[in-house]
């Protein structure tokens, strides 16, 4: 994951203009909330990028830990939020010294394409620690195999024209087979599980899942799961993950945008 932690703590051009960075991180600090379950929970958004609003977020919760990799980013996100009482900003290092089921919900939205299957599982171990026995795993923008880039670029142009900036999104298509992006994916490509292989990832770690019924993001063909710790079910009378969808679902962009 090396690699891509470089380019996105670079002076990239995923984002093809002002007003697609904007709805990108409003629409997901809006979709995030949704799942927020009270105004004292505490959230832990791992891979969280720029989170241009996740005071918003923090709004809803009792205390957001947002967890970014990319050393540059990280540090835009404690100048930006370093006076939200409610906000901390950590490194995925620094998640070893936080306190056993001290985690009411944890997000990884846009991250699993990024990781190969064993730092999947690693990811996942560290949630199951974290995680109180009642708290809530969503894994977001979950690339199936069968999703190809095309496929990916129709649902970016569609955003775009009802989003209100298509030309540049069209141009930015054009730019991103040129860039550092594409020769990055082309090498190291993007790793794809599909709903049974997620289902018995999480199954081997403790969590019980599933589908949620929309993604976290514009593109729809990809796969968002929710997952709760097993023993926490067993209290809860046939309970699932599927509970804990919010009741209205809001249309997001990914953590990363592609």
């Amino acid at each position: 994951m090396g690699d891509w932690i470089t380019f996105w703590d670079s002076d990239h051009t995923i984002y093809v203009s002002a007003r697609h960075r904007d709805v990108h991180f409003r629409a997901i600090a809006e979709d995030i909330g949704a799942y927020v379950p009270s105004p004292t929970a505490i959230v832990l958004d791992y891979g969280c990028g720029e989170a241009l609003y996740a005071d918003r977020i923090a709004a809803k919760a009792g205390r957001l830990v947002l967890v970014e990799a990319a050393p540059t980013v990280r540090a835009k996100l404690a100048a930006r939020f370093g006076s939200e009482r409610r906000i901390d900003v950590k490194a995925p290092e620094e998640l070893a010294g936080l306190p056993d089921r001290s985690i009411d919900v944890a997000i990884a939205n846009s991250v699993t394409q990024y990781l190969s299957g064993p730092e999947l599982d690693g990811m996942i171990a560290g949630f199951g620690r974290l995680l109180r026995p009642t708290g809530l795993l969503l894994l977001g923008d979950v690339i199936p195999p069968h999703v190809s880039a095309l496929r990916d670029a129709v649902a970016l142009l569609r955003f775009a024209a009802f989003q209100g900036f298509f030309l540049a999104a069209l141009g930015g298509l054009l730019a991103t087979l040129l860039s550092d992006y594409w020769r990055l994916r082309s090498r190291l490509g993007l790793s794809r599980y599909s709903e049974a292989e997620m289902m018995r990832r999480l199954s081997a770690a403790g969590f019980a899942g599933t589908r949620a019924a929309t993604n976290i993001g514009h593109n729809q063909a990809r796969m968002t799961f929710l997952a709760r710790p097993c023993q926490a079910l067993g209290a809860r009378e046939g309970g699932t993950a599927a509970d804990e969808q919010p009741a209205v679902a809001t249309a997001a962009v990914s953590t990363r945008p592609v």
